[in-house]
């Protein structure tokens, strides 16, 4: 019953985004239509508790135009919190298709993605009280993990489906970033601690593709792509700064950010449908480590 009440709770949102602003009667009429109503009209003191409910459990506002007798979606004008109303909307929507598609579950094939659900609540539950964690982490680059981090969570982001926190290291007294896949014996302390007043979430990462940072400053940074590479590119821009000269065999991408190594391994996830042009030191590290791949391959032969 509750599962098909959020997924009451999704429709009436999706409809209602999708639309813009819509009144009742008309929001009515597309509910006669759905799975949901079985022909039945939506009665008045049903639609004011699911609003009232999509309130209170996905914390989405649906304000009333008086003038224009229609219902909207508030959104408090940030693109962080747009963002996350819509992934929030594309997740529960895909969850709720899955989970009544019992009957093609040998058709519907899905990725294999690490499970955070074991600590992101834990996580979350500590920056809401803004209070330290305490956890053990098995790094990819170390043979050896690190036990007992002391660790400020400040925000968490997630990234190539993979959830990570970001804070301050006590004993290193910098700000990193972990994955949440590598956590073990994650526990909440009692000792307090104060979120900087000047950081901002949404900034930290403004400057960068992907969850690694850089010392640098943010650089022009031009590529060139091959027509079909450069459709993906358009679908999926790299980053907001992502700027498009079209030519009639190809396209120049112009970006600024800081050259990080996330960036450098997608860009190099691009093989030869993609050419570093700008600037010169990201196009010569690139250049090296597709000699290095090429020098695998060669020594491979060989033996």
């Amino acid at each position: 019953m509750a599962k098909n009440l959020i997924a009451k709770y999704i429709w009436m949102v999706d409809t209602i985004e999708r639309h813009g602003a819509i009144t009742r009667e008309h929001l009515n009429e597309l509910w006669m239509l759905s799975e949901f109503s079985n022909g039945n009209p939506l009665p008045r003191r049903s639609f004011y508790n699911y609003r009232n409910g999509i309130a209170d459990t996905l914390g989405i506002d649906i304000e009333f135009n008086q003038s224009t007798y229609e219902y909207y979606i508030a959104h408090d004008g940030t693109d962080s919190a747009n963002q996350r109303m819509q992934w929030l909307l594309d997740s529960m929507s895909i969850s709720s298709m899955v989970s009544s598609s019992a009957d093609l579950s040998s058709r519907i094939l899905l990725e294999y993605v690490p499970s955070a659900r074991e600590h992101l609540h834990i996580i979350i539950d500590a920056m809401r009280h803004n209070l330290r964690i305490k956890f053990n982490y098995k790094s990819y680059k170390r043979a050896t993990g690190h036990t007992g981090i002391r660790f400020e969570p400040y925000f968490v982001k997630i990234f190539n489906q993979l959830w990570y926190v970001i804070g301050l290291n006590i004993a290193d007294k910098k700000v990193k970033t972990y994955s949440l896949d590598r956590m073990s014996q994650v526990m909440i302390t009692d000792t307090a601690f104060t979120l900087p007043h000047d950081l901002v979430p949404e900034e930290f990462f403004a400057d960068c593709y992907g969850i690694t940072t850089s010392e640098d400053q943010p650089k022009r940074i031009v590529i060139k792509a091959e027509p079909t590479q450069a459709k993906y590119l358009r679908a999926l821009p790299l980053h907001h700064s992502q700027q498009e000269e079209l030519h009639d065999d190809f396209s120049i991408f112009t970006y600024k950010m800081r050259n990080t190594y996330d960036l450098r391994e997608r860009l190099l996830s691009h093989g030869s449908s993609i050419e570093v042009l700008e600037p010169p030191e990201l196009k010569a590290q690139i250049v090296d480590e597709m000699k290095k791949a090429l020098e695998n391959y060669n020594s491979t032969k060989k033996t």
